[in-house]
């Protein structure tokens, strides 16, 4: 097999108009972005609502949904009738829905066999003073659905201080939002299920209010799990490597490069978010150029990756 089959994937990346989306990515990353309000960039994405072309190399023109069907030796020959993940980055010039997702099987019985959305959010930028809502207040689906009926909106959410680097775990069950002057990176499963719970009463360019899901909310939400209280990462920094997360579909790490290092890839595939800094990535002996904003697939079996310049990066596998 050629080695550039084993080259650095790079996608274009699909951009999202939303109510509360603003322009921020066209001014931190230079995207080109629609007009309008944009509040998500897919990043990495084979999910039928924004499936990423590959934008050069060997497979360029080829949809990374069409590379998994076809070429599964890309991805180490990983199980599943789709690709697993999906890279958000997201800005909330406004606040989000209050909103909940389904795990797997609840989705896959309710939203014709669409995979649960776990995800996480690591803090981009935010306003000095930004907060952002995880978790719920009630304890009972009863006392939830009493205090959504009496409109308790401000009772029912937990808000939480942010600022820059908090990193947000987000099960399904999880009631949430991301709330105005906050740009994050998502990782997620790939699905696009979301139960609004509340929607702030916006009204849309047309006029109507987008709909809410309130009762396949209720049947969703985790009562028992606690509401965190900061987002602040504790695990240590080893190597210029903070372990952010690992639960049962992927793991999620924070990586700091000064000058040089070369990273191992082991795993079947793995998702690469340039989030500050610039330099380069070699692979296999080909050179790519880096900057913040950029997103990148490494394969399996491509080799180390050898990252030159000053920078930091998200980076995530199965």
């Amino acid at each position: 097999m050629a080695n550039d089959e084993r080259d650095l994937i790079f996608l274009e990346s699909v951009f999202k108009n939303t109510i509360w989306g603003g322009r921020k990515m066209e001014e931190e990353y230079g995207y080109e972005i629609p007009d309008g309000p944009v509040g998500e960039c897919w990043a990495i994405s084979a999910h039928p609502h924004g499936d990423c072309v590959v934008s050069k190399g060997t497979f360029a023109g080829k949809h990374l949904s069409e590379l998994w069907d076809t070429r599964r030796d890309l991805f180490g020959n990983a199980e599943g009738d789709r690709f697993p993940l999906l890279i958000k980055v997201i800005d909330a010039a406004d606040d989000l829905s209050v909103q909940v997702h389904p795990d797997d099987a609840y989705a896959n019985e309710h939203e014709n066999g669409s995979l649960g959305k776990h995800e996480c959010w690591y803090v981009l930028a935010c306003h000095e003073h930004g907060h952002i809502a995880v978790g719920q207040k009630a304890r009972s689906r009863e006392e939830m659905a009493q205090m959504a009926a009496d409109k308790r909106w401000d009772d029912i959410v937990n808000e939480i201080s942010i600022e820059p680097g908090d990193f947000f775990n987000i099960k399904p069950g999880t009631v949430h939002a991301i709330l105005a002057g906050t740009l994050i990176l998502e990782t997620q499963q790939s699905s696009d299920v979301t139960y609004r719970v509340y929607d702030f009463e916006r009204r849309q360019a047309d006029g109507t209010l987008r709909e809410t899901h309130l009762a396949q909310a209720l049947d969703v939400i985790d009562f028992d799990t606690p509401a965190p209280t900061s987002g602040k990462v504790t695990a240590p920094e080893i190597d210029g490597v903070t372990h952010l997360l690992t639960c049962k579909y992927f793991e999620v790490d924070h990586v700091c490069v000064a000058d040089e290092k070369v990273f191992a890839q082991p795993y079947p595939f793995l998702c690469v978010s340039i989030i500050k800094g610039a330099g380069s990535v070699t692979c296999g002996g080909e050179v790519h150029e880096l900057k913040k904003g950029d997103h990148f697939l490494a394969p399996s079996d491509c080799g180390d990756l050898t990252f030159t310049g000053e920078m930091e990066f998200i980076c995530s596998h199965i």
